[in-house]
């Protein structure tokens, strides 16, 4: 830990933005006060795959020099390469609310099961030529990360080390996420630093709610929807339905891709709502995913972070996340029966882009039957099976073969937890006057630069867009 006469203290508390600057992957940002060296966020930068080693497996700084890690959710760009920060040298503690301490140990292992296919997979494709491809980390890596892990709630100040303290408060984005509220000490008197994570969206069921973003000095803001509004939710909710209810009344099966952390239990929850309310037919549901049914598991055990009406359904015993209306399917060949059974049914399932997961065996068995539905409820990204799905062509490329794409394509971009403009005027108009630099991340470069003359024309005088090394002063 840094002590106040040391050498390399900075004059000032800095921050300087490494990771998700002008770009929505690996959160990662550095805070130096004159008694430690905190870092928001560690995220796993996502794309292609030498470009992603090659980021992830190194840091733009020492990682034995943080003293603490503050952690603002669960989603893998933002808690991802924890394992491999302490491979590196970390030793310290790694701060999260309670509910995300408990997600940690879901996400990260199944991270690090990828980690190790993907190796192992490569070896087998070169031989198994020396040197052999490593893992970025593995689960005993996890391991040592839940060991260094400290919960604290929310609304509580904690002291990371002498004149630096900060608290949790709720994000509503997933559950466990958190805005963070730094406040230190230093020679020139108190300053602050409030880092909001990801934001979630207004009015969305089974969460609370997100809170008021508390005056700083500096805002650390995510932008990643600045520029578009979100389709109301209950507007996304009736096409949801009717494409329910078509696809089950020509005798067909509905296929739901799913990111497991927070899209899986948003579309269980309304499926559950639309048969206990008779407005989809009680048929069969799946959620085929081992990784959101423990996900589930810890929903159920963190009632303090869900909104009132999921606590009253907790209460009644009718379950928030799919009660007895939904069957989540652990074992992989309990999968495949189910894919090959002749009634209609519903099956949710990962990954949310249909490039990996269950998703892609239910989709081989259906993708040619015109009965059936798959339903997008994700962003798809260019290059994916679920970008390919919606492109107007007969047949689509995945799994190294050309199909007869006769399923019907629903897409639905609704259901996004992320704040649009809309919410980020409502979240922000409070603050005008209370906040001092603004600073946007998260985000690509169009939506962000959007987002920033937006709040200047809002009264924000200082706004700006990072890039990678930049950095802001508080004082």
């Amino acid at each position: 830990m840094m002590t106040l006469e040391s050498k390399n203290a900075p004059p000032k508390a800095r921050l300087t933005f490494w990771g998700a600057a002008q770009m929505v992957t690996g959160s990662m940002h550095l805070l130096e006060t004159h008694t430690s060296n905190i870092l928001l966020d560690c995220g796993l930068f996502q794309g292609k795959r030498e470009d992603s080693h090659r980021r992830n497996s190194q840091f733009p700084f020492a990682p034995e020099r943080i003293d603490a890690v503050l952690l603002s959710h669960a989603h893998i760009d933002h808690c991802g390469n924890l394992p491999t920060l302490i491979r590196h040298g970390f030793d310290g503690s790694i701060y999260t609310t309670p509910a995300t301490r408990d997600l940690l140990a879901v996400m990260l292992v199944d991270s690090a099961k990828i980690q190790e296919e993907d190796a192992a997979h490569l070896n087998i494709q070169r031989g198994y030529a020396e040197p052999l491809v490593e893992p970025l980390y593995t689960r005993p890596d996890v391991e040592r990360v839940l060991a260094h892990c400290v919960a604290v709630p929310y609304d509580k100040f904690r002291e990371i080390s002498p004149g630096v303290k900060f608290k949790f408060i709720e994000a509503g984005h997933v559950l466990g996420s958190a805005m963070v509220h730094v406040v230190t000490q230093g020679t020139n008197g108190e300053h602050s630093l409030t880092f909001t994570g990801d934001l979630g969206r207004r009015h969305l069921p089974v969460l609370r709610p997100t809170a008021a973003v508390p005056p700083a000095e500096v805002l650390i803001c995510e932008s990643l929807y600045g520029n578009r509004v979100h389709e109301p939710i209950e507007s996304t909710q009736v096409k949801l339905y009717d494409a329910i209810n078509r696809t089950i009344k020509r005798g067909g099966k509905v296929l739901i891709p799913a990111f497991s952390l927070g899209r899986t239990q948003l579309i269980v929850h309304f499926v559950q709502k639309g048969i206990i309310e008779g407005i989809i037919p009680k048929v069969p549901v799946y959620c085929d995913s081992p990784l959101a049914a423990d996900i589930t598991g810890v929903y159920e055990s963190h009632p303090e972070c869900l909104s009132e009406e999921s606590q009253e359904m907790l209460r009644d015993g009718v379950g928030i996340l799919g009660g007895e209306y939904v069957r989540y399917i652990r074992d992989f060949d309990e999968s495949i029966r189910v894919s090959h059974r002749p009634d209609p049914m519903i099956v949710i399932a990962s990954s949310g882009m249909c490039d990996a997961g269950r998703i892609l065996h239910h989709l081989k068995t259906h993708v040619d039957d015109p009965r059936c539905t798959i339903i997008l409820v994700s962003y798809q990204a260019q290059g994916t099976t679920g970008r390919r799905l919606l492109e107007k062509t007969p047949t689509v490329r995945f799994m190294g073969k050309e199909w007869n794409k006769w399923i019907e394509v629903v897409h639905l971009d609704g259901f996004s937890a992320h704040a649009d403009k809309e919410d980020f005027l409502a979240y922000l108009k409070p603050v005008v006057g209370k906040i001092g630099k603004v600073r946007l991340i998260h985000g690509e470069k169009e939506p962000a630069e959007h987002m920033r003359n937006t709040l200047l024309d809002m009264g924000y005088e200082d706004v700006a867009v990072p890039v990678p090394g930049d950095v802001v002063e508080l004082g």
